[in-house]
């Protein structure tokens, strides 16, 4: 199935009935008085989260989606059906903004959470509803009010608790192949990740969290250079960044440290909120070093890139495609977000003034 993450769509809650304007015609009683029933309600469009939903293709193609007309009411005190409301059902971190103001109108983070779009319209009121002493045959009657209309944009962010960044062909797919079930793409050429993948990375029985792998940034992204940003959004969820940083390229002219301080700059230019996130070094490909000199690589490559970046988080050495220090990374990652999880307490007895004696 290809994957979309964004789409636009037009929707439109089903108007209201018309209400009606009909008198009692009987036999016997002469004179009866009003019986018009009101218009239906028009059709409501929601929207619901499904985990089992996880591209927006179904909205690239079909983009209106219309709620259905109430019926008008009846003579006879007949009220008309109400329209049939809409659901659509779309992956679970969609964020639906108004295309015209861009306000937010759902944010979908939740499986099941069920958020009301478009509104249907309340219907008109048949002359019964204006009957009284002094009127005694009303002829008034109400037409049904229109249902809400938007054109929404689709924003498809996934919901993972570690993000990975990194220029292409730093191991990132690699990575997430080792750490879990998940099996991207990996091949000897920038850009084989062409879209986001999501891997379960099970720490222990009962402990374990979502990491996903973006395509790669490069140089120049900010300004649409490579696949520019458009994936980065995808990251703005997560809670850890792991920057990849190839630390041994095949390129002569590729410099580790260059590099990885320009992915630093995209993140910068795109979103500082993206780049305040905490960010741990990953230092990836040693076994391309020969083993008497890694512990001399990476002493130098850190010495360097502190001092270019003022960097002063955590660094894990590895090699991910022979899985080599990947544990240390994950138990730490798993620590982390317990830490981040877990409510902070406050203090009593600092904020407490002691009862006197």
């Amino acid at each position: 199935m290809k994957f979309i993450d964004e789409a636009k769509i037009y929707v439109k809650a089903g108007d209201g009935g018309n209400g009606i304007a009909t008198f009692r015609r009987e036999k016997y009683i002469p004179m009866g008085g009003p019986n018009g029933g009101d218009g239906g309600r028009g059709g409501s469009v929601y929207v619901i989260a499904d985990r089992n939903i996880n591209t927006l293709v179904d909205y690239r193609y079909t983009r209106k989606f219309l709620g259905q007309r109430g019926e008008n009411g009846g003579s006879a005190d007949c009220y008309g059906k109400g329209g049939d409301d809409i659901i659509l059902r779309m992956p679970v971190g969609t964020v639906i903004s108004d295309l015209n103001t861009g306000e937010i109108l759902a944010d979908l983070d939740v499986h099941d959470k069920k958020v009301l779009l478009a509104k249907g319209g309340k219907g008109g009121l048949g002359n019964t509803h204006f009957k009284s002493s002094t009127n005694r045959a009303p002829r008034q009657c109400t037409k049904g009010e229109p249902g809400e209309e938007f054109e929404v944009s689709l924003e498809l962010r996934v919901l993972a608790d570690v993000g990975l960044l990194g220029l292409p062909n730093a191991g990132k797919s690699t990575l997430i192949r080792a750490v879990s079930s998940a099996r991207p793409k990996v091949a000897d050429y920038p850009f084989t990740t062409l879209h986001p993948n999501l891997g379960v990375v099970r720490v222990g029985a009962e402990k374990s969290f979502v990491m996903a792998d973006v395509p790669g940034l490069i140089e120049g992204a900010a300004d649409g250079a490579g696949l520019g940003i458009r994936f980065l959004k995808h990251l703005q969820r997560t809670r850890i960044l792991l920057h990849l940083v190839d630390i041994a390229p095949i390129d002569p002219d590729a410099d580790p440290v260059r590099d990885a301080k320009a992915i630093v700059g995209e993140l910068l230019k795109h979103d500082p909120a993206l780049a305040d996130k905490p960010r741990w070094l990953v230092l990836n490909k040693l076994d391309l070093i020969p083993e008497e000199d890694r512990e001399k690589a990476v002493k130098d490559f850190l010495k360097a890139y502190k001092k270019a970046t003022k960097y002063d988080g955590p660094v894990f050495p590895i090699t991910a495609i022979t899985g080599d220090g990947t544990k240390p990374l994950i138990y730490a990652i798993q620590e982390a977000l317990e830490q981040m999880a877990r409510p902070e307490i406050a203090d009593d007895d600092e904020d407490t003034p002691a009862e006197e004696q």
